[in-house]
């Protein structure tokens, strides 16, 4: 049977025919922390391997113009770089201005007025890249994903009598130490209906009261505790028989959000 939420929080929902793609772009942040890992290492790598061969290329590029080149044993000239012999040399260079290691074997002279201004650019851009970079890279791995994996709710729900009012129940468990601060939890019903005017609404959304009212939908999640909802007149269960919910097409969706504590 296929489910809209699989029990493990991943949706079934694939978006199909988007036209206007280019939105992904005007919010590249958000789209590269949503690749998958190998598209994201790739991004990372390619954004470190082309900004240095770009500005390997540029050193390269204002060598070979001022004639640096062509006096590499001339020691009365004065280079825009020392010991840049070529465009090995300079994408090595390039990786030393932008990461900012130094070895000190090439280096910058003040004769070069343009070397200067690539040099102030390249520090710039490169540290824009790595705070870009990083970012993203943070962001993916604190990503909640694996910490859902600790947090288990029952197998299987169940609606019986809680004093002495008809009830919908299931549980819920963190298995971690660090505690989940904040935490509140919903539920929703999906479900296909149609209107009075015949119009039909398919995966249509209905919110499950679990103590939205009462604060109840707060939680305190130390220890394994029930959440319950009341099937009274404002329940979409309550007109539905035990014989009709048994053959019934529908799902709850239940939703714990909260800050970790740790993070």
């Amino acid at each position: 049977r296929q489910r809209y939420v699989e029990k493990d929080g991943k949706c079934n929902v694939q978006h199909g025919n988007v036209r206007e793609t280019y939105r992904y772009l005007t919010d590249i942040f958000t789209t590269l922390v949503d690749l998958k890992w190998r598209f994201s290492l790739l991004v990372f790598i390619l954004a470190y391997a082309v900004t240095w061969l770009f500005f390997g290329l540029i050193w390269w590029f204002i060598a070979y113009c001022r004639g640096d080149l062509e006096h590499l044993e001339d020691h009365a000239w004065t280079p825009c770089v020392n010991n840049l012999n070529g465009f090995v040399s300079a994408f090595l260079f390039s990786i030393e201005t932008e990461t900012t290691i130094g070895y000190g074997h090439r280096v910058i002279t003040d004769k070069c007025p343009e070397g200067i201004v690539l040099l102030l650019l390249q520090a710039i851009l490169g540290s824009m890249v790595n705070a870009f970079m990083v970012g993203c890279m943070f962001v993916k791995i604190s990503q909640p994903n694996k910490r859902a994996e600790t947090l288990v709710f029952s197998s299987h729900a169940v609606v019986s009598l809680r004093d002495d009012r008809l009830c919908l129940m299931f549980r819920v468990g963190d298995l971690r130490d660090s505690h989940i601060v904040e935490a509140s939890i919903r539920a929703k019903l999906i479900k296909s209906k149609q209107t009075q005017e015949g119009e039909f609404i398919p995966l249509d959304q209905t919110d499950l009261s679990v103590g939205f009212e009462t604060g109840d939908d707060r939680l305190f999640l130390v220890s394994p505790l029930i959440i319950s909802h009341e099937i009274d007149e404002r329940s979409p269960f309550w007109d539905v028989s035990r014989h009709q919910l048994e053959k019934d097409d529908f799902e709850i969706v239940v939703i714990l959000e909260g800050m970790v504590e740790a993070t």
